[in-house]
């Protein structure tokens, strides 16, 4: 994952809609392009968080499952 986040959200342990919750306000706190990495175990996050990227028009920029955590790689739209 990159070292050149803004922000990271450990979401571990939390379940939906909570991590989503905590991303969209994470979000809200970043200057536009920032990058905001999530981890996440709830496997709900797979379908949310593009989801929740896709509707709000940030960009998606990694997603993948190491060891059952779910990281995000998410740059705010701009």
């Amino acid at each position: 994952m990159s070292d050149s986040a803004a922000t990271t959200l450990d979401t571990r342990g939390l379940t939906c809609p909570e991590p989503v919750m905590m991303l969209h306000n994470a979000v809200r706190d970043v200057a536009a392009g920032e990058l905001v990495q999530v981890l996440a175990t709830d496997p709900s996050t797979q379908r949310d968080i593009p989801r929740f990227c896709s509707f709000l028009g940030h960009e998606l920029l990694e997603q993948h499952e190491s060891d059952g955590i779910f990281h995000y790689l998410i740059r705010k739209a701009g």
